[in-house]
């Protein structure tokens, strides 16, 4: 068994009764150039999305309206439910597409509705049922009427820009008598030709610099409409959310409720098997030995030698019973002392890796949840797996949001082919997982090797101020 355990060393004042005193750094001024830089940064992904969005929206366009009005038309025949319910699908993808560009663009993600699936209930409520998903209509609007109108006004702004700048600041290198100069040298007639051509120029060049420095602004203004309308449109509900959290506690809660179950059924079936038994036979030696104390001394002796060997059989499976829920290893000492101190008592040599800094504090259930998925995994591994050696990995993941994971992972070298039976090994440990809000995978394909991974959450880390 190997251990390789990762601390930080804290650093502590040696004047501990007077306060300690931390420097505050002074709050970043802004600075302008920085931020002009970073908005040309995005120069070229935003004109990515804006240049191609005239024929995007021409296309969304003409097959709303063509999609629509054949449908409609030819509703009355059926023909027009299905190309109605095409037209929808279009229109989703459509949105799909949008924010996928917007996302290209740099900006921040959009989560997209969740669609309605596909059930049992029949051919035709499974084709109404785009119909009566609000989803559907608002894509359908955005498809057809919305991005139509703002594409081409955002595409026709942002090309002018575009052109407009690059051929104002490159206008004196093109040839050619016509342009304003004829009109400036009318105009103010104490200009000659040449003057006239230059002060054309450098008016035009002008403009064109005007543009290009201001390029960055209208990019970002123009990707900031359409982002600001695909959330309005293409987004999520806030109620779709909610309604997955919710679903998402209740989950938890079943599992929680499902594997506190199991786990005390397993707790009645081993205890009538094992201590009970025991104990059964303990209260039937001690009687006989009263009964045979005065005729038969000897005997007597030998039943309560025997007596005591029950007791100590029956005291030795009560603890271990009681170390497959919380052992005392790990309330005392913690989850990675309990893990090294499973390896060690393993029949596979098993090797223990941690990765867990000192100052991340584990909630208990975690703890209890880990060890529970190790423990089981190891016996699992003793019993089916044909192992010759085993490894325990217990690491800090992070996670979205500043979240972060305890990743446990159990892997051995045996023949494989674990699968998850109802009520019984790998289901009870999703089960429990599960309870306190994490998720169990396990790869295991014919010939091995086997990995069960248990991700659990840890508390998030603390925002800074």
């Amino acid at each position: 068994m190997t251990t390789d355990t990762a601390t930080d060393t804290a650093v502590h004042s040696e004047d501990t009764d007077s306060p300690e005193t931390v420097a505050v750094p002074p709050p970043a001024r802004f600075n302008p150039l920085a931020a002009y830089g970073r908005l040309w940064r995005n120069v070229p992904l935003e004109l990515v999305f804006l240049l191609p969005t005239l024929p995007i929206v021409i296309f969304g366009f003409v097959a709303a309206v063509t999609l629509f009005s054949f449908g409609v038309g030819t509703v009355i025949i059926y023909i027009g439910i299905f190309v109605l319910f095409a037209m929808l699908y279009v229109a989703r993808a459509l949105g799909a597409f949008e924010l996928l560009r917007l996302r290209a663009a740099g900006m921040p993600r959009i989560e997209a509705p969740r669609w309605p699936v596909r059930s049992n209930e029949g051919f035709w409520k499974n084709l109404v049922r785009p119909f009566t998903d609000p989803h559907s209509w608002l894509h359908l609007v955005h498809m057809g009427i919305v991005n139509p109108v703002i594409g081409t006004i955002t595409w026709a702004v942002s090309f002018a820009w575009v052109v407009g700048g690059v051929a104002g600041v490159f206008s004196w290198v093109v040839p050619g008598d016509s342009g304003n100069w004829v009109w400036i040298a009318q105009t103010f007639p104490q200009f000659s030709s040449e003057d006239a051509r230059v002060v054309d120029d450098l008016f035009q060049v002008g403009i064109g610099v005007a543009l290009v420095a201001t390029l960055p602004f209208v990019t970002r203004g123009l990707t900031l409409a359409h982002y600001g309308i695909a959330r309005l449109m293409l987004a999520r509900f806030r109620s779709e959310d909610l309604e997955e959290r919710v679903a998402e506690v209740q989950a938890t809660r079943t599992a929680a409720a499902a594997a506190e179950g199991t786990a005390l059924r397993r707790l009645e079936r081993d205890i009538h098997d094992g201590p009970q038994q025991r104990l059964v036979r303990l209260q039937m030696d001690i009687a006989a030995a009263e009964r045979q104390l005065d005729t038969d001394p000897e005997k007597a002796r030998a039943l309560l030698a025997e007596a005591a060997g029950h007791s100590r059989d029956a005291l030795d499976e009560l603890r271990a019973l009681s170390r497959g829920f919380a052992p005392p290893i790990l309330l005392d000492r913690g989850l990675i002392a309990a893990l090294e101190s499973l390896a060690a008592r393993g029949a596979v040599p098993t090797d223990v890796r941690a990765f867990v800094p000192a100052e991340i504090a584990v909630p208990d259930e975690v703890e209890r949840a880990a060890y529970f998925v190790a423990s089981e995994a190891t016996a699992n591994v003793a019993k089916h797996a044909g192992a010759r050696r085993a490894s325990i990995t217990l690491e800090v993941v992070p996670g979205n949001e500043g979240s972060r994971w305890l990743r446990l992972v159990v892997g051995d070298d045996g023949r494989g082919g674990a699968q998850a039976v109802p009520d019984h090994g790998l289901a009870g440990l999703d089960e429990r997982v599960r309870g306190v809000g994490g998720r169990l995978d396990v790869w295991s394909p014919a010939g091995g090797p086997t990995t069960v991974t248990a991700t659990l959450p840890l508390p998030a880390l603390p925002a800074h101020t």
